[in-house]
């Protein structure tokens, strides 16, 4: 392995820009940035421009930049159908891989992906980069040390009144395999099962809604088309776990609601419960625990930063925090924070919401 990690860029749109790009450019002392890759070349050219260097390459191929032996890191940033079958090939190509969520759009495809980091030995790990925000980190703290006792029940938030994202192939169902519920209902899922620290379901049952198509007044990213509107607008989970855990998850692009709550949870156990709550008209969360003592119900709020997606005002960006872990465990060999195996079940979980709403039928393990 060289000094500094050589890292290639498959995708340079949204996700690579506003997160992955960004981030590695800060932690330039562990790798850099020398391949992009984009099927626009222009894309590919202009993140070259601004993240590389003058040796830096560009391709149209991510196959053909997959052949650069110098390159050992590979993020993979494309549209959600494209994850699987990329990832695979660069894995078997001899790189590591970080994947964008959501790690595919069906659970084959996402078993495919750890059988080939199994098979070829290289580390594979996927972009729940809410994990690393500060409120976050508290919370899966505190939950490890038995603060709430036995969790029992949750709530995985991502609600948005209207956000619908109206660029790229967001509201194309089969470049991207869903809506809300595979976009920002992952990152929800996700957070929520890892400070449970619970990834066995027995059963799933899921309504996912078509209702707000034509809808589009006061959309914070502008109007959209709805002939092209392909996805669901609001999807909701009844998860049963097989301890009796119960998790009802809930996500919307556009919801008829003014309690908005992205990438949070609510945990409720038998010592004390805690709650993400979203600040008016500011993007961090405020994070609450709840206990009894002195006879007396109470509340705690600890002094953190917290946010959605990958901002987190006055704490380091986690965005950041989760592409140095992922460095590192590179250069020292050990395990990514996210592991595939517990993405696998996210992904599990979110197809049986899926299957659930289309069948009427509750989805068993």
């Amino acid at each position: 392995m060289s000094e500094k990690l050589k890292i290639g860029i498959i995708g340079c749109g949204g996700i690579a820009n506003q997160k992955h790009m960004p981030s590695l450019a800060k932690l330039s002392h562990l790798g850099e940035m020398t391949a992009f890759c984009d099927v626009v070349e222009e894309r590919a050219v202009k993140a070259a421009e601004q993240f590389g260097s003058e040796k830096s390459k560009v391709y149209t191929d991510y196959k053909e930049l997959l052949q650069d032996d110098s390159i050992e890191v590979v993020h993979v940033l494309t549209p959600n159908l494209q994850h699987s079958f990329i990832t695979i090939d660069a894995l078997e190509a001899g790189k590591h891989v970080m994947c964008e969520k959501p790690m595919a759009i069906n659970s084959k495809e996402a078993q495919e992906m750890i059988d080939a980091a199994n098979r070829t030995g290289k580390k594979l790990t996927i972009g729940y980069q809410n994990r690393f925000r500060d409120d976050s980190e508290v919370l899966y703290k505190a939950s490890r040390e038995g603060e709430f006792g036995d969790i029992y029940f949750a709530k995985a938030h991502a609600i948005r009144r209207r956000a619908v994202p109206t660029w790229g192939v967001f509201l194309d169902v089969e470049q991207q395999g869903g809506g809300p519920l595979i976009d920002i209902g992952t990152h929800a899922l996700d957070l929520t099962l890892w400070c449970m620290d619970n990834y066995k379901p027995q059963s799933v049952t899921g309504s996912v809604f078509y209702k707000l198509a034509d809808k589009h007044e006061g959309n914070l990213f502008g109007p959209w088309d709805p002939e092209t509107f392909e996805v669901e607008d609001s999807a909701f989970g009844f998860i049963k776990m097989q301890n009796g855990a119960t998790i009802i998850l809930e996500c919307a692009w556009a919801l008829n609601t003014t309690d908005v709550r992205e990438a949070m949870t609510t945990l409720c156990g038998t010592e004390g419960g805690a709650e993400m709550k979203a600040l008016p008209k500011s993007p961090t969360s405020e994070l609450v625990f709840n206990s009894t003592k002195f006879g007396k119900l109470v509340e705690t709020k600890p002094a953190t930063g917290g946010g959605i997606a990958y901002f987190d005002a006055g704490a380091e960006d986690p965005g950041v925090k989760e592409a140095r872990q992922w460095l590192e465990c590179i250069i020292h060999d050990t395990e990514p924070l996210v592991k595939p195996e517990q993405a696998l079940i996210v992904t599990q979980i979110l197809e049986a919401i899926y299957t659930s709403a289309k069948t009427g039928k509750t989805i068993e393990f």
